[in-house]
Order: structure tokens, then C-alpha cells, then sequence
């Protein structure tokens, strides 16, 4: 079960829920650099549980040295808080497109970065999805209600049930540690998994 699933991830190369943290990443950067500053004082004041700046319905787009639509972040709502230097962010969804047509899609209902982007949350109803233009059938999904990543170490785990989609196959479990360095995806508890032979080549 662990080398199939193995296989399976080193074929679809991938490393999806990191995809989306590198948005919320460029998210939390561009939204810091561009967050009006408050008039500075004399007086030290007493950092606020408070978030010192939120905003509504934003959208952030990057574009490649062509012009070219590379990726698209949008959010409900941003929150950031100075005393944690944490940023938080409402039903964040993203997309992305590699060079060779490869759509990349993720969603959550709140995504928490703290300030260098290195540690995210995604939390509630998060889904990963990857399109292959030449393959739609080999469309692979990623859904759990929790997945914390540290994007310097390429790392994503979950303490919640998670499923995974490739095709027509299927896999679950109650945990899950992957590591995109060593390409290795590791479920834990009550596993199931359901392989259709023939089907996904």
C-alpha cells in the first residue's frame, strides 16, 4: 500500500499543498508592502491582540517577464495581527499555470501564515486540485479539513482524515506526513484505498 502510494505521487510529481503556500506566501507579501503605515509616534505603545490593518475582497495576480498569467490569489478577507506578525486570511483560493498548461487549483476556508511565509495553516475544508492538460482523466485531488506545512522544509502533515484522489483511484486515511524531498506520502490509521488496474496509465 505505501509503495503504491509512493509511486503514485512521484508520477503526478506531486507537491500540491506547497503550491498553495507559496501563494499565500506572495499573498503576505504583497499585502504587508502595500498596507498603509500608521503615523509614527514618540511614545512605545502596547502592541494590540488587534490586527493593525484588514482588507476586503482582495485579488492578487503574478505575471512571468512576458506578461503571462502565472498565478491568481483571492480572499474574502486578510487580517494581519503585529503581535504575532501572523497574517490570516478568509476563504483564500488560488490558481496557478505551469508553462506547459498544467492547472493548479486550492482552496480553503482560512489560510495563517506567520511573517516569512516558512510555517502555514490552511484550515477547513481545504482541497488541492491538479489538472493535466494532456491527461484531464488523471486529474488528481487532495482534500482534508487540515494540512500545516513548512514550506523551507517541503514538508505538509495533518493530525485530521485526509483523502486522495488520482483518476478513478482513491486513497484515505486518519494522518498524514509527506515529504516532498524524499517524495514519500505517509498515511497512518484506518487506511483504505480503492486502485482501478489499467485505468490511470
Amino acid at each position: 500500500m505505501r509503495n503504491t502510494l509512493q509511486r503514485m505521487w512521484e508520477q503526478a510529481s506531486i507537491y500540491l499543498p506547497v503550491l498553495l503556500m507559496a501563494m499565500l506566501a506572495m499573498g503576505t507579501w504583497w499585502l504587508v508592502r502595500n498596507a498603509p503605515r500608521p503615523l509614527q509616534s514618540n511614545v512605545d505603545q502596547v502592541v494590540s491582540d488587534a490586527p493593525d490593518y484588514i482588507m476586503e475582497n482582495f485579488s492578487v495576480h503574478q505575471f512571468d517577464g512576458k506578461g503571462r498569467l502565472q498565478s491568481v490569489m483571492t480572499g474574502a478577507q486578510a487580517r494581519h495581527f503585529p503581535k504575532t506578525d501572523t497574517l490570516e486570511v478568509d476563504e483564500v483560493r488560488t490558481r496557478s499555470i505551469t508553462l506547459n498548461g498544467m492547472v493548479t487549483t486550492t482552496s480553503a476556508n482560512r489560510g495563517i501564515s506567520n511573517s516569512d511565509s516558512s510555517e502555514v495553516q490552511l484550515v477547513g475544508n481545504a482541497k488541492v486540485e491538479r489538472v493535466q492538460p494532456q491527461q484531464p482523466n488523471l486529474t488528481t485531488r487532495y482534500s482534508g479539513e487540515f494540512l500545516h506545512a513548512w514550506t523551507n522544509e517541503e514538508r505538509v502533515v495533518s493530525h485530521l482524515p485526509v483523502e486522495i484522489t488520482r483518476g478513478n483511484n482513491q486513497f484515505t486515511g486518519e494522518r498524514m506526513q509527506y515529504d516532498n524531498l524524499s517524495q514519500v506520502i505517509e498515511l497512518n490509521g484506518r487506511v483504505k484505498g480503492i486502485i482501478y488496474p489499467g485505468k490511470n496509465k
